[in-house]
């Protein structure tokens, strides 16, 4: 049973997610302050965050810093529906997704799930050749066994979403993947125009990677298309 822990001063909408969740297989922890949920988010006791951003005390972004200084539990940021500043803020902040308020319960299950699923299929890797393990390009190496992401030998921080995206542009490095593609394989979900959640983690990957490699644009936007992930000559990705 997946142990979930919901940071959240609605304390009725909070007992109304435990009714929910239990029957879906969810064991859920509800606190209600700040200090409280970081704690909390940190023992090592759940298995995904569910974070508020308006709480009494310190912000959701706050709780946010303090708990990726130490931990990549994966978190899904509740904002204010309309409050696009919020929810591009938190995924910078390293959110794994968002979900407006108010919600149905349903749609919050499979953004989870979808998450969650991310998880098992790269736990699954190990029966992989090291060859598809471990992706090189230029700078960058990439292994999916580990989950990590070095450049020129150091390592470079990123957030679940952040390293699936990668994998996905490295795997097809010098071709177009469409924004519906990465959506779906990495989000887990349909295109939604609105949604600029792919947007903003190729951002945050540009920030963390660097614009570009060897004079070329790393990760080059393709207007009304996707995003293309630069390949150096000679260079072998695969």
């Amino acid at each position: 049973m997946s142990r979930i822990l919901v940071i959240d001063d609605d304390e009725e909408l909070c007992e109304l997610l435990k009714d929910y969740l239990g029957p879906e297989g969810f064991e859920v922890e509800a606190v209600h302050d700040s200090d409280k949920g970081i704690e909390r988010a940190l023992s090592h006791e759940h298995d995904f965050v569910v974070l508020d951003v308006m709480l009494p005390g310190i912000s959701g972004f706050e709780v946010l810093r303090s708990v990726r200084k130490s931990s990549g539990i994966p978190v899904l940021m509740l904002t204010a529906r309309g409050e696009d500043v919020d929810r591009i803020v938190g995924l910078e902040m390293g959110a794994d997704d968002y979900l407006p308020k108010p919600f149905n319960p349903r749609e919050l299950v499979a953004r989870i799930r979808a998450i969650q699923r991310r998880g098992e299929t790269n736990k699954e890797d190990t029966s992989q050749p090291v060859s598809l393990k471990r992706l090189v390009s230029g700078d960058i190496t990439l292994d999916t066994g580990t989950r990590t992401v070095t450049k020129k030998g150091r390592t470079v921080d990123l957030t679940a979403a952040e390293f699936d995206l990668l994998e996905m542009l490295l795997r097809s490095a010098g071709e177009v993947v469409s924004r519906r593609d990465l959506v779906s394989n990495v989000l887990g979900r349909g295109l939604d125009p609105f949604d600029r959640s792919i947007d903003v983690h190729i951002s945050s990957l540009r920030k963390k990677l660097g614009h570009k490699i060897k004079g070329m644009e790393r990760i080059k936007t393709v207007r009304g298309i996707g995003y293309l992930y630069a390949l150096p000559e000679k260079d072998e990705h695969r």
